[in-house]
């Protein structure tokens, strides 16, 4: 978890520069969840940023009460216009001391500010990911992003219902490997995934 306020701009910028570079041809290509090809993690990104944007800001209501796995997420034609909106939005809603403290919402649970933080940093690093794989980009996720992802999912590796829900089972990594392929594993991924 994170324990000071942590700016998701550099990790946002990382993001968008992977989606920019996305062609309409590789939107229905496999990503590293079985159940979205490009165009679905997309839309992914796209509610997710929009749910944390409004948690960040205790905007309560529609966006951060939607569980996540309650629709296929998806695109609209205007995707492209509208994902580096979101994306500057949740940065800096995230950026208010204020989005760090008190509870929060978000996919309809409620939780900490400073946990919800650590949420969506996560959120941003692995799908960064999952993205950057499935096109066949180079990937630098943002430093103190992959910190916070890293600690959030060291937490929450010995849940015992965690192949429930969110993540899948620990994928066994090296403890020497980077620590991108250690966060990768902890969110139940394979760090060698191709498509």
């Amino acid at each position: 978890m994170t324990d000071t306020i942590l700016d998701l701009g550099p990790q946002t910028r990382e993001l968008l520069r992977l989606a920019e570079g996305v062609t309409d041809e590789q939107l229905s290509a496999a990503t590293p969840c079985p159940d979205y090809a490009v165009r679905h993690m997309l839309g992914h990104l796209m509610g997710l940023s929009v749910a944390f944007r409004d948690a960040a800001r205790k905007d309560l209501g529609a966006t951060t009460d939607t569980s996540p796995n309650a629709a296929e997420p998806d695109i609209g034609p205007g995707w492209r216009a509208e994902l580096p909106k979101v994306l500057d939005e949740l940065a800096e809603a995230w950026r208010e001391p204020a989005a760090w403290t008190g509870m929060t919402r978000a996919g309809g649970v409620d939780l900490p500010g400073a946990v919800a933080g650590a949420v969506v940093a996560d959120e941003l690093v692995i799908h960064g990911w999952d993205l950057a794989r499935a096109t066949g980009r180079q990937y630098t996720p943002d430093p103190a992003a992959l910190q916070a992802s890293y600690g959030f999912l060291r937490a929450a590796a010995d849940n015992s219902d965690r192949g429930n829900g969110a993540f899948g089972p620990v994928v066994p990594v090296p403890a020497d490997a980077p620590l991108l392929d250690r966060a990768v594993g902890l969110s139940g991924r394979d760090p060698g995934w191709r498509p």
